[in-house]
């Protein structure tokens, strides 16, 4: 189970430069389909809302990656 969750991790970490690539690349293509501000600030919006939640992503699977999930504790007292 620990290999994968390693190897998950490295799929997380992946997925982040990749989604934020692929989120910039439609919202210039958008953009560009359409130029009105409306448009910009949609857009602008999606684009800044998603940078923390991919940043996350990435620590998540850095965590992961190091093994910090290996051993989860199994009950609240080990807490």
């Amino acid at each position: 189970m620990n290999t994968i969750k390693r190897f998950a991790g490295i799929v997380w970490i992946v997925m982040g430069p990749a989604a934020i690539f692929y989120l910039i690349k439609t919202a210039s293509e958008e953009i560009a389909k359409k130029p009105v501000l409306d448009t910009k600030i949609q857009w602008v919006v999606f684009v800044v809302i998603f940078i923390p939640v991919v940043i996350g992503l990435v620590i998540f699977g850095w965590y992961a990656l190091k093994g910090e999930y290996d051993h989860l504790p199994e009950s609240s007292k080990e807490l």
